[in-house]
């Protein structure tokens, strides 16, 4: 059968590897090369343990503190408000400690298996060096500061996550430039990172245009429906390309076409920054999270790259690359050794939904469509594996996951 695949991030090129693996053609639709958009820029952590939503218990109460400060982890431009504002009022609904518990399983379920449905993919590609499995830290000030997020660290644990306690001394001999800063920490050994999370997404990308995927440069606008089943899809060109199936996994721009198949999600942006620092003057071995200040710190290739913020102000507002230098100085304080003369800064859409669960499954309108997109902060540690159960839906085989929780008509 061909498949169009709606999307180069790491969701669609994952769904075009594993349908390949099941003898399937593939046309990608896309008007960005591989791995140029939220695949780019993203933090590249691929942790099972990241499983709990956005949305915590008793979050609220910070968010008066965070959007009166312009540099903090939150900001709503004020043009955008009216818009965020029922998007926002779900996503507080979804924070109550019985929802967050059913969400946090569901995610873990769906991110327990990261690196056995990469795996085949990368060794096709030759790109298994593009996986470090070397665990991830989660640091604090004091280990009464930590106390803060127990809560969740140990909803975590009675979701089989391994989140071993490690002291300061501990964490000088994991992160030598860590010492006298952090006092305490979480070490989660089952976690690992790419240092390359574009080149990961071109690795298997290049695999699938080698075993004969094409790629249509241009964007879907639309599909031509007949007795439920996609004919062909439509693109801004004016032209029609015929298929026998198609795959939406057009991150943040993915909503639109949902709609014309029957699914009407409440798809948001939440627009990420990021600086990275080409020669940073300190060494990481690992990803390290500063739970305090919700950033992401990675060791890339291309340098130490520093991740986080949420910004809501839709698919169309230019960036302001000052939040992104707001991480550079918050980076500072947190390592007095960073320095910094060539850091490179950029802005990215996450594709969230209120409920941090993505969207996988068929669409209601058609029976040869499928979703996968919504993947939130977790689109690199959900991706194969959500290329994966797309393949087995489409074959008519059992999921491994329960996709139930990412039903495309739960919002109906």
């Amino acid at each position: 059968m061909h498949f169009a695949i709606v999307g180069t991030g790491i969701v669609g090129v994952s769904a075009a590897a594993w349908l390949q693996r099941d003898g399937h053609k593939i046309t990608f639709i896309d008007p960005r090369e591989a791995g140029e958009a939220c695949s780019f820029g993203n933090a590249g952590s691929l942790s099972p343990s990241a499983c709990l939503p956005v949305g915590m218990p008793g979050m609220w109460r910070n968010v008066p503190k965070w959007l009166l400060d312009p540099d903090g982890p939150l900001v709503i431009r004020a043009h955008y408000l009216p818009r965020a504002l029922p998007w926002l009022l779900r996503f507080m609904r979804a924070s109550s400690e019985k929802e967050v518990t059913r969400i946090a399983g569901a995610v873990r379920d769906l991110l327990r298996p990261v690196f056995d449905a990469y795996e085949p993919l990368l060794q096709r590609a030759g790109a298994m060096s593009l996986v470090r499995r070397n665990g991830c830290l989660y640091v604090y000030s004091s280990r009464d500061s930590a106390q803060r997020w127990k809560w969740g660290m140990d909803l975590r644990r009675s979701l089989g996550v391994e989140m071993q306690e490690v002291d300061s001394e501990q964490l000088s001999e994991l992160e030598p430039a860590l010492k006298g800063i952090f006092r305490f920490g979480h070490f989660a050994p089952d976690n690992g990172s790419t240092p390359d999370p574009e080149a990961l997404v071109k690795a298997i990308y290049g695999r699938s245009i080698k075993d004969g995927a094409a790629h249509l440069r241009a964007a879907a606008t639309g599909f031509q429906l007949r007795d439920g089943v996609v004919g062909s899809v439509l693109l801004d060109n004016g032209d029609a390309l015929d298929v026998d199936g198609v795959v939406v996994a057009a991150g943040a721009w993915s909503g639109k076409l949902a709609r014309r198949l029957g699914a009407r999600v409440p798809l948001e942006s939440q627009r990420g920054y990021h600086v990275t620092v080409k020669d940073p003057n300190i060494r990481l071995n690992r990803n390290v999270m500063a739970v305090e200040h919700n950033m992401m710190v990675n060791p890339m290739d291309s340098g130490l790259r520093l991740a986080g913020t949420v910004e809501f102000a839709g698919l169309d507002a230019k960036p302001r690359y000052r939040r992104a230098e707001a991480l550079f100085r918050k980076g500072q304080e947190l390592f007095p050794g960073l320095k910094g003369s060539e850091n490179s800064y950029w802005m990215g859409h996450r594709p969230c939904l209120p409920d941090s669960l993505p969207v996988i499954g068929r669409a209601p309108a058609a029976e040869n469509a499928f979703f996968g997109f919504g993947h939130g902060h977790v689109g690199m540690c959900g991706g194969a594996t959500t290329g994966r159960e797309i393949s087995h839906l489409v074959a008519g085989r059992g999921t491994e996951v329960d996709l139930e929780p990412f039903s495309p008509t739960r919002f109906h």
